[in-house]
């Protein structure tokens, strides 16, 4: 009967699991409920808005970091954010979170289970499922290391440390193997990021069995949203790539099957730094994987649209965007936690192009991390920098401020007209700079602020926080209240000339379009307008349309017909 009711289940475990697969789906289905699946619509609107934050972000002595989060949000930030990605707040052991000691706990240096629902009052949350990998320390790799059953086939292991895995992709210049003493001898561990993290045997049925365990755990504490971390790497199999692999996408696609049984409105999203066209393959067919994916391409376009003052190469891969469905859309952000990534720019700049956007990112103060090649070599794989410097040079920021704040907030408008869901990195939202300490070469882009010295730089009009907080809100509070601006609304880019970067966005189903033109050039542009009555719905102005609408330089109008 079982085999039955879910054969589109049944066909995955088997290509995973071979004749395995019936006792794994029964196991499953234990852990998710039996019934019907159920893929409901997208459950987000314009007024859905990410931030992206760590736990400890900002801090106050003598208060749980979690707390001290949550009062900041919402005294500064409500109604304009109302969803919020608490970057991994579990036990860890390294890599600010990302090498997880216990998927089922909090941190207790942020706080407890309670401080994380109580952000549910007035924000919908996104967790991490760092299922790649686990921290060493973990109890699951102590008892691997000690041999206790199940744990001894729950990591990836390979018994000859001399085979060739050059063809693996590999993100770091780390080994992907280490040497680890068991009870049972030695064993060379996949460890596809670093010796800590190590990586998680889904051959094992078992390990999908518990990470299926997690899943729904976020679910039933809060999660509306569950970010798959670094999910390309999570199928091995020597003599291939080791990337994206048909069995990584059944993974993903069985995740989201758990989801439709279990909580169908709560939304999948993929993190794959990878290649444009890699990316969206976590789509699928458009409703059996990802609901979103990273527009991973996205920072580094705008980032060389603004170092160019051309925004072609923009226009031209924006128009190729395409929802697959009207159950999945982009996760549009301009930076993150980790560094900008030049991979995803492969095949859409010129190498000449990347080249200059990495020598742009150390010129501005900034790190390169590069990743090791199937020759040995060393190829840069993601710029460590603060978006704000990168977009402007330091010492010229410090000249000029409120230009570095025009051509920052280009960048960010960009990210919030296009065809998605925006998210906005913490440092991004306050204009942050690059942070002293530089080692990780990703802690750059991590510092942690004290709230209330952060409070007082946002009542200083002087401060690059006041400006960019200030001119954030105006976009924000203006994308919240236009359908346009929907995430499964119609996005048509326009051809306006290099000086210009212009869209046309029109909520679901039809209605009165916006157009969002962006003035990417330190000179005066024109635009020209279509006949009508034009509103600027961010500063309120009315303008009339055919003739020229002349833009000061990196002006930002969001134009909505009236007539």
């Amino acid at each position: 009967m079982t085999d039955r009711a879910y054969p589109h289940i049944l066909e995955k475990l088997r290509l995973l699991y071979g004749e395995q697969a019936p006792d794994v789906l029964a196991g499953l289905l234990e852990i998710i409920g039996n019934a019907q699946p159920l893929r409901a619509p997208l459950a987000v609107s314009e007024q859905d808005i990410m931030l992206i934050t760590y736990g400890d972000m900002v801090q106050r002595r003598g208060e749980a970091p979690l707390k001290t989060l949550r009062r900041f949000l919402d005294d500064t930030l409500r109604p304009a954010v109302n969803c919020v990605h608490i970057l991994p707040f579990y036990p860890y052991s390294s890599d600010d979170g990302f090498s997880v000691i216990d998927y089922f706990e909090v941190n207790p240096d942020l706080g407890t289970w309670d401080d994380i629902s109580a952000f549910t009052d007035n924000y919908r949350l996104m967790f991490d499922g760092v299922f790649n990998h686990i921290s060493q320390h973990s109890k699951w790799f102590q008892n691997f290391l000690r041999g206790v059953p199940p744990y001894t086939d729950y990591f990836a292991v390979v018994d000859d440390p001399t085979i060739d895995l050059s063809a693996v992709v590999r993100p770091r210049t780390l080994p992907l193997l280490y040497p680890f003493d068991t009870a049972a001898g030695t064993k060379y561990v996949w460890c596809t990021f670093s010796q800590d993290q190590v990586d998680l045997n889904f051959a094992n049925p078992r390990v999908l069995l518990e990470v299926m365990q997690a899943l729904l755990f976020y679910v039933r504490m809060g999660a509306d949203f569950i970010r798959l971390d670094a999910i390309a790497f999570i199928w091995k199999e020597i003599g291939t790539d080791c990337i994206h692999r048909p069995q990584t996408h059944a993974i993903v696609q069985l995740l989201r099957d758990a989801l439709d049984i279990a909580a169908p409105r709560t939304i999948l999203i993929t993190e794959t730094n990878v290649p444009h066209a890699e990316n969206i393959s976590y789509f699928g067919n458009g409703s059996n994987e990802a609901q979103m994916v990273y527009n991973f391409a996205l920072p580094p376009l705008a980032l060389h649209t603004l170092r160019t003052g051309d925004a072609s190469a923009l226009t031209a891969w924006a128009a190729t965007l395409k929802r697959p469905s009207d159950r999945a859309t982009f996760f549009n952000f301009t930076a993150s936690h980790d560094g900008i990534g030049v991979r995803p720019v492969t095949g859409i700049l010129r190498q000449s192009e990347i080249d200059a956007l990495v020598a742009l990112a150390l010129e501005h103060g900034g790190r390169v991390s590069s990743r090791t090649l199937p020759d040995g070599s060393q190829s840069p794989y993601e710029l460590n920098i603060s978006y704000f410097d990168a977009i402007t040079h330091p010492d010229i920021a410090a000249r000029d401020p409120d230009t570095a704040v025009a051509r920052f907030m280009v960048s960010q408008s960009i990210a919030l007209t296009l065809m998605g869901m925006p998210g906005i990195y913490f440092h991004s939202l306050f204009g942050s700079r690059n942070h002293t300490i530089k080692e990780p070469p990703r802690a750059i882009n991590r510092a942690k602020l004290d709230a209330d010295a952060l409070r007082a730089e946002l009542r200083d009009e002087t401060s690059i926080r006041y400006k960019v907080f200030g001119r954030y809100l105006m976009l924000l509070n203006a994308r919240r209240q236009e359908p346009a601006f929907h995430p499964l609304g119609d996005q048509r880019v326009l051809d306006a000339g290099p000086a210009l970067f212009a869209l046309e966005r029109t909520p679901p189903g039809g209605g009165i379009p916006v157009l969002a033109v962006h003035n990417v050039t330190s000179g005066p542009v024109s635009f020209p307008l279509p006949a009508g009555q034009w509103r600027d719905l961010i500063t309120g102005q009315r303008c009339a349309g055919g003739a020229s609408l002349n833009l000061a330089p990196y002006q930002i109008a969001w134009l909505k017909y009236t007539n």
